[in-house]
């Protein structure tokens, strides 16, 4: 069941429109694809598929997991195609993109996660664009390591994990993953590749103190996470967490300043910011 609850001014979108936005939409349904666009009802949709940008979704759209925030499907897992990530990145030099962003459900049915899909993804669109700068936004492996090195040995140029929230409300939003954990994944990642940018993010509104947030940020900066993304959770329908307060634009910005006065490289802080919005801007 939809949500109808009357949002503030500053949440309001545009429906989308123009030529690029309907040839994105063609490509992603001539080559039979999930995009997190839609799987995860993104508002952005509009703009970055207008763009010419789109982040495809690898592992079909049936996630092991249950989280509270989002609105990917949960059950039994479609099998693994192996035909997938040519076709990814056919989409990608059709659609001609300079920044691609790659995620997945979670897998946790998988002995590896789905890294070695990731990793054949990244491979198949570098040799068909190798202009083309390609950010992966991953789930945790359950800390499997050895995944993740076997997916940074592909030529990932930004490796993206969300912590989403605060470390005191994981149980209730986040109740398969570990605070702890993330954290790792990120130090982990920079200690295998050093030159890799690492990237994360977090929704607001879910009931975090400020003080709660600017921990996180000093935890982030402390294993070298590069760029953070902050944004309004919204809750997509009313089996899903509800919205504790809607964070007001200025705020979002007070919370930039103080990010990037710690150390971030680059922060994206609104209203309607998600994990990929605006992602072909940090890889410079």
């Amino acid at each position: 069941m939809e949500v109808k609850r009357r949002h503030p001014p500053w949440l309001k979108v545009r429906a989308p429109t123009g030529q690029a936005f309907f040839t994105t939409r063609r490509v992603v349904k001539t080559w039979q694809l999930h995009t997190v666009c839609e799987e995860a009802r993104c508002p952005n949709i509009g703009e970055c598929w207008s763009h010419g940008t789109a982040t495809f979704m690898l592992l079909g759209d049936v996630c092991t997991r249950n989280c509270g925030f989002c609105a990917v499907r949960h059950g039994k897992p479609l099998a693994v195609d192996e035909t997938e990530p040519q076709r990814v990145a056919e989409a990608v030099a059709a659609l001609e993109l300079r920044h691609v962003v790659v995620t997945s459900v979670d897998r946790d049915d998988l002995p590896d996660g789905g890294a070695s899909q990731f990793a054949r993804t990244v491979r198949a669109i570098k040799a068909l664009r190798p202009s083309c700068t390609v950010e992966v936004l991953i789930p945790d492996f359950q800390g499997n390591w050895g995944a993740l090195e076997q997916l940074l040995d592909a030529p990932v140029d930004v490796l993206n994990h969300n912590v989403e929230t605060v470390p005191r409300l994981y149980r209730r939003v986040r109740p398969g993953a570990r605070y702890e954990r993330s954290l790792a994944l990120l130090a982990r990642a920079k200690t295998y590749r050093a030159n890799v940018r690492t990237k994360t993010g977090l929704m607001l509104g879910l009931g975090e103190e400020e003080e709660e947030l600017f921990e996180v940020f000093r935890d982030l900066v402390t294993v070298g996470c590069d760029i953070l993304t902050l944004g309004q959770y919204l809750q997509p329908t009313s089996a899903h967490l509800p919205v504790v307060r809607y964070v007001p634009p200025e705020e979002f910005q007070t919370l930039r300043e103080r990010a990037l006065s710690i150390g971030f490289r680059y922060v994206e802080a609104g209203p309607l910011v998600r994990s990929s919005y605006h992602a072909w801007k940090h890889v410079g």
